[in-house]
């Protein structure tokens, strides 16, 4: 409490069973530390003529320095767009005055201070629009960024000011480069604090202690307002201990992110933002293969254990990587992830992953690996074609208002079969479901539900070649040539019907099918024939118009 001047927003968990060791350092660093900020700029104001805007800028200057202290909390109450309507209003005063006040002695200067105020003015204008809901200024993403490269530019250029005034300290203008030091911290601090282990607390503490400095160079421009009676600078030692805590802000940070030699240096882990997705091999430049790997190897997608601990570095886990590269069999690969601490070392290593190591290797016995996603699109569409071509049309003769043929590709492990369905139906997916169920009862391999039909295969295969045709009337019954034939009842309730496409996917037709509802919304019958040979399993599906709810069976399917 006497640290934070506040109830702290931790002390509600993680007080109960006490701080850790670097927290209850870095609470009795800050005390004194506040302490110290706390008597500067609680200091009376410096007497002397002021006119008018000067009077003005001590004002809201000390306002600004009251928010900083006390308002704030009952400011956080309220609406976020209050909150940021009060920040731009005082700002923008602030700003006002400092260029009407302080003697810039420069007319180019004034401008740059006057340009880097602007910038500071409209991102806070951004936020609030965007807390009010309404069309942003289209900063975007950037607001954070720009609204820290703003607000240390707007403190330097103000230093550089009050130095040319002449009117302030030595010790108020070190405050204020001290300010522009802790507002450049704030981006790399922040990322400390999410890759330091534990809760971070310590470098919380800090980091609320030394921002105060803002404060108090904002209450010491204030205190020094008067021309007459300007402070006397600080004597030779007191400059030197102010030179060596300005150099001690400046470096400790940096010394703070240097880790002992044998701690684990990790660019990449898991929950990195860039390691959601597996980027193609040809895709990536040679220095960024290196990082893909390390997404890949710390990884914890669907909870599976990584195949490498966070306790290894980044080079030992790109080491063991090579050495799974040239291990001659699983059994080697089990050895090596067990030495390097893997929770699953009976898994091994999959080449899809290495390829991002070792691609001189892996790339010898699976080349399609090192492929770029253009190239791979390429060898897809390849192979879909040179599938879609060894199928032929079985009925050449007749032709139907619209027809396919295509290979279909069904599920590697088990599928139960095709549709042909209703897409704009909306109880399509509950239809889909009955379709399914209902196939593995049927004798014909057939499951109907109203607006699906599910056609199962007869053998056990992968893909099929795939014919459909849409006719105007019901063709003749010919079933020579076919092992089995039947004629099922199918709605369209949407004006559509049609076989699923691969898309994307795996699994579907793999070439664009057609609508076979060529009559629109109403009922139909669907007449499907199956035959084997050497070639392959393929079906041939017609769809005409046709009121009859009747299954009948043309041809029934004999077991060789």
């Amino acid at each position: 409490m006497a640290v934070e001047w506040a109830p702290p927003a931790y002390a509600g968990f993680a007080g109960r069973e006490g701080f850790d060791a670097p927290t209850v350092v870095a609470l009795l660093v800050a005390a004194p530390v506040k302490a110290a900020f706390l008597w500067l700029i609680l200091r009376a104001p410096a007497r002397g003529p002021l006119d008018r805007r000067e009077k003005a800028l001590r004002g809201v200057l000390y306002l600004a320095v009251a928010d900083g202290l006390v308002l704030w909390y009952p400011i956080a109450l309220l609406p976020d767009a209050v909150d940021m309507a009060f920040q731009l209003a005082l700002w923008a005063a602030i700003d006002v005055l400092f260029l009407l006040v302080i003697r810039w002695r420069s007319g180019m200067l004034r401008a740059a201070a006057g340009a880097m105020f602007a910038v500071e003015l409209v991102v806070m204008t951004d936020e609030l629009l965007d807390d009010l809901d309404l069309p942003e200024l289209g900063a975007g993403g950037i607001v954070a960024p720009i609204f820290m490269l703003g607000g240390v530019a707007g403190i330097l250029i103000t230093v550089i000011g009050q130095w040319r005034d002449g009117r302030w300290s030595r010790g108020t203008l070190t405050a204020g480069w001290l300010s522009v030091g802790v507002y450049a911290l704030v981006l790399p601090l922040d990322i400390l604090l999410d890759t330091i282990p534990g809760d971070g607390l310590a470098v919380s503490v800090l980091m609320e202690a030394v921002i105060l400095v803002s404060t108090v160079w904002i209450a010491a421009t204030a205190r020094e307002m008067p021309k007459e009676d300007r402070l006397a600078d600080l004597p030779p030692a007191g400059q030197r201990a102010i030179r060596v805590a300005v150099a001690a802000v400046a470096v400790l940070p940096v010394i703070a992110q240097i880790h002992p030699e044998q701690a684990a240096h990790l660019t990449h882990t898991g929950w990195s933002m860039d390691c959601y997705d597996r980027p193609s091999f040809g895709d990536l430049k040679p220095e960024e293969r290196d990082a893909a790997f390390l997404c890949l190897a710390r990884s914890r997608d669907g909870g599976v254990p990584p195949i490498f601990p966070d306790s290894l570095s980044d080079q030992g886990v790109l080491s063991y990587a090579r050495a799974l590269c040239r291990a001659k069999d699983r059994g080697e690969q089990t050895a090596i992830l067990t030495r390097a601490g893997s929770a699953r070392p009976a898994w091994g290593a999959d080449p899809w992953d290495l390829v991002y190591v070792c691609p001189e290797i892996i790339g010898a016995t699976h080349p399609e690996l090192l492929r770029s996603t253009a190239e791979k699109k390429a060898a897809s569409d390849a192979y879909l074609a040179e599938r879609n071509a060894s199928c032929r049309d079985p009925w050449p003769r007749t032709k139907g208002v619209v027809q396919a043929t295509a290979t279909y590709f069904l599920f590697a492990d088990g599928d139960a079969g095709y549709l042909v369905h209703d897409p704009g139906d909306p109880a399509a997916g509950e239809a889909a479901e009955r379709a399914t169920d209902k196939v593995y009862d049927d004798s014909a391999g057939i499951g109907v539900a109203r607006s699906a039909v599910l056609i199962g295969h007869i053998e056990d295969v992968i893909d099929l070649c795939l014919t459909v045709k849409a006719l105007r009337t019901a063709p003749p019954r010919r079933t020579a040539g076919w092992d089995q034939v039947n004629e099922v009842p199918i709605v369209s309730r949407s004006g559509r019907l049609t076989v699923p496409e691969m898309g994307d996917g795996e699994v579907g037709a793999g070439a664009p099918m057609p609508n076979l509802a060529i009559a629109g919304k109403g009922r139909y019958r669907l007449r499907v024939y199956v035959r084997v040979g050497d070639a392959g399993e393929e079906h041939l599906v017609v769809v005409f118009p046709g009121a009859s709810r009747k299954r009948v069976e043309l041809k029934r399917w004999t077991a060789r």
